[in-house]
Formats: C-alpha cells, sequence, structure tokens
C-alpha cells in the first residue's frame, strides 16, 4: 500500500511519534511518503542546515521526506501562529499535487486541523480516501488553554474541523475521551477508531543512573522530579513553581524541566524574581538522550492546566514516562490519571492545585525506594503488554488498508 503520510511537523522536530510510525508503516511492508514543512518546532525557529525554499526532498531513515515552504513560528502570537498553520496549508494545497507522489491513501495528523484542507484536495485529484489522526481536539484545545478567546474564530475553526471529520473516509483517536466527544459532535461511531500511543521500548529503557552526568547538569545529592516535555500553557507550569516554593523546607527536592516551549522565557524570569534555588532547566535534547536524563530522575511529573478537555487526554510522554521504569506523578485528571492508577505506576494528583503537588511529591520523597521501584516496574510492564509500537501500528495499517480497499469498491460499483 502506498501510503501519503501528511503532517505539518517531522523529524528533527520533536515530535517522536510521527517518524515511528512512518519507520514502522515502511517495515511492515508499506511504501511511505512524508509531506511536512521546514523543521522550526517547538522554538520557532528553523533548525541548522535548512534554509526556507520552494520545496526540498531528502530521505531520512529510509522514508522520503518533501518539505514545503512555511512562516515559521511558535510565539505566543496568534496572528503569527495562525500564519504558520495557514502558510504550510496553503503551500501543501498548491505544491502537493505536484511534488507529492500518487498514493493509494492519505494519512494526515491534527493538529494543526488545517492540514485537513490539503488533504481533502490531494483526495480529490487522486480519486483516493484520507483519513486523519487526532492528537487535539480543535477547537476545545485553543479555548482550554486560553490562546484563543473570540468565539468567532472558535466557532470557524469548529466548523472547518466538522468539515474535514465528515469527509475523512476514517479518523484515529488515542483516548476513550476523544471518541466520545467526536460522537457528541455527530461523527458516526463506525468511522472512530481508538488506537492509543505507544512508548518506544527500544529507544526508551531503564538504565543506571550516570553520576557523572548528574554531576555535570546539577542533579547529583538531589530527590529530582523531573517535568520532560513541551512547556506551554497548556501544562500550567506556573503550579509547579508553587510547588516548589511550598517546599523550601525541604532542599533536597530538586524540579527539573527538560524541553522547550512558549512558556519558557517566562518561566526562567519567575525562577529568578522568586529566587527558587530548587527549580533547575535543562534545555531541549534528542530523544536518544531522554532514557539517560530520566535515570536521573527519582520521580517524573505529568501535568495538565484543570479542563475538561485535558480530562480526555493522554500526552504521549505518558507512555515515554512509563517505558523509562521511573514512578510518575500524574497531576491530570481523567484518561491521563487513569494509565498511571489502573497501571499502579505512581500516584494521581489534582492538577492546578500547587499545595496537593507539593504533598504528593512529599509523599513519593518519604517513601521506601523499594516502593518507588516498583511502582517504575509496574508501568514498565504495562507498556510492554498493552503499548506495543508495531502492534499498534499494524491497526493502523489495517484501517487504512480496509478504507483503500472500501473505496475502490465504491468506485468499481459507481462505474
Amino acid at each position: 500500500m502506498r501510503i501519503l503520510y501528511l503532517t505539518q511537523w517531522y523529524t528533527p522536530e520533536a515530535v517522536f511519534v510521527v517518524p515511528e510510525l512512518a519507520q514502522t508503516l515502511q517495515s511492515l511492508g508499506h511504501t511511505v511518503t512524508v509531506l511536512t514543512g521546514f523543521p522550526n518546532y517547538p522554538s520557532g525557529k528553523l533548525y541548522p542546515g535548512y534554509h526556507i525554499r520552494h520545496w526540498q526532498k531528502e530521505t531520512i531513515d529510509g522514508i522520503p521526506v518533501i518539505r514545503l515552504p512555511l512562516f515559521p513560528d511558535h510565539s505566543k502570537s496568534a496572528i503569527r501562529r495562525a500564519l504558520n498553520m495557514l502558510s504550510f496549508a496553503a503551500s501543501a494545497t498548491i505544491l502537493g499535487p505536484w511534488l507529492a507522489p500518487r498514493a493509494d491513501v492519505i494519512y494526515v495528523t491534527y493538529p494543526p486541523v488545517t492540514v485537513g484542507g490539503p488533504a481533502w484536495l490531494l483526495s480529490r485529484l487522486w480519486g483516493v480516501p484520507f483519513a486523519c489522526e487526532i492528537n487535539d481536539m480543535w477547537p476545545d484545545t485553543l479555548r482550554a488553554t486560553g490562546f484563543v478567546s473570540n468565539e468567532r474564530i472558535l466557532n470557524l475553526v469548529g466548523w472547518f474541523a466538522g468539515w474535514t471529520y465528515r469527509r475523512a473516509a476514517a479518523i484515529r483517536v488515542i483516548t476513550p475521551g476523544f471518541r466520545a466527544n467526536l460522537i457528541d459532535k455527530g461523527v458516526p461511531s463506525s468511522r472512530i477508531h481508538m488506537i492509543p500511543v505507544w512508548a518506544n521500548t527500544d529507544l526508551v529503557q531503564p538504565l543506571k543512573p550516570d553520576p557523572d552526568l548528574a554531576r555535570q547538569l546539577g542533579l547529583d545529592g538531589h530527590f529530582n522530579v523531573m517535568y520532560a516535555g513541551s512547556l506551554g500553557p497548556a501544562q500550567d507550569l506556573d503550579t509547579v513553581l508553587d510547588a516548589a516554593d511550598l517546599l523550601r523546607d525541604m532542599p533536597d527536592i530538586q524540579f527539573v524541566f527538560v524541553g522547550d516551549g512558549i512558556e519558557l522565557p517566562r518561566l526562567i524570569e519567575i525562577v529568578k524574581s522568586r529566587q527558587l534555588n530548587s527549580v533547575s532547566f535543562l534545555g531541549h535534547y534528542p530523544v536518544q538522550a531522554m532514557s539517560g536524563l530520566y535515570a536521573l530522575a527519582d520521580v517524573l511529573l505529568l501535568h495538565l492546566r484543570d479542563d475538561p478537555l485535558f480530562r480526555i487526554t493522554i500526552p504521549s510522554k505518558t507512555y515515554a514516562y512509563l517505558a523509562s521504569g521511573k514512578p510518575v506523578l500524574a497531576a491530570v485528571e481523567g484518561d491521563a490519571a487513569e494509565v498511571v492508577r489502573s497501571t499502579g505506576a505512581g500516584l494521581p494528583c489534582p492538577p492546578s492545585n500547587p499545595r496537593m503537588l507539593a504533598d504528593t511529591v512529599r509523599r513519593f520523597y518519604a517513601m521506601p525506594p523499594a516502593e518507588r521501584d516498583r511502582m517504575g516496574q509496574n508501568g514498565r510492564s504495562a507498556v510492554y503488554q498493552s503499548n506495543d509500537r508495531e502492534y499498534l501500528v499494524g491497526q493502523i495499517a489495517e484501517m487504512l488498508d480496509a478504507v483503500a480497499k472500501e473505496f475502490k469498491a465504491r468506485q468499481r460499483n459507481a462505474d
């Protein structure tokens, strides 16, 4: 099966699941081509070695990648972010039909929902179906993060999202809550496939702590509560800083942030102004380095703003945390908290609540190391049992194969 994978973000950007999906589909015998933009996420700055041009073709890990021009940005400006998303959608619409090889099916990743436009156009031009994968529910996410508050704009985005959902031959969602959300919006349940995110258990593995690396990063001699991932409004990381303030009486405890995002400069300024010496920012690291960093953590922190949307969201880093063999502090509600609770991989905690977060950190600190180790082992075992990458990507391939065959059958009957 020939698959065109349409995604605005692709490696070397910090979207690890996306290239893993493309590579695994190819390893299962399918021919995959990626249509994407020039890499600039999450900083909004082009990665070294890349320059905006009309297009660029390259091969990454055996996958042909076609890059199209866009307006690089990942700032707090709604206008600039809109230009970023719309510029890629325009490039994919105008240049995609000329540059992308004809496929049997198109697979498109949301967000942003704007990629649904070129996916639909290509599907019409080629006479093939397209399927979409929803990792963030729009416009719900825009409203929940406060990034867009104008109701007319939110309604317009909601209309467009619904328009693309109705035209997709199949929709993959990653949580049960997303499935229920789409059904409430009128999407037929027969077209919705719940296939969760996986963890790369080959890449993310339990390792012994490297004492030299710990000293180099200032993590030795501390009880490290590590957050790894995007530093944005949805994560509500002010709560973590407030919890650090409440834990001044326990200088052994240190909060460690690994990652980048639009909130990073503001968070650093808050730490400086409040003299929170127990907070450390390590910056962005490639995925290949994450196992070594996880090994230096005593607890891995998952945090999302308290919002109805985030109760049906499971961040992909949840499964990477479990795969690392470290206990998880899940300061979230809903589906993500249930993953941690049901696997016995850590402790849940109400989100956006500094006092409860600080108290839960104290509980972890007081635990015997053997109990924390047991939680980490529980998480690792659960990932092996339920979130195997090849198995889950195989389900995606079956979904795509089914819609491609069904589409061809309808065409033959129409003739």
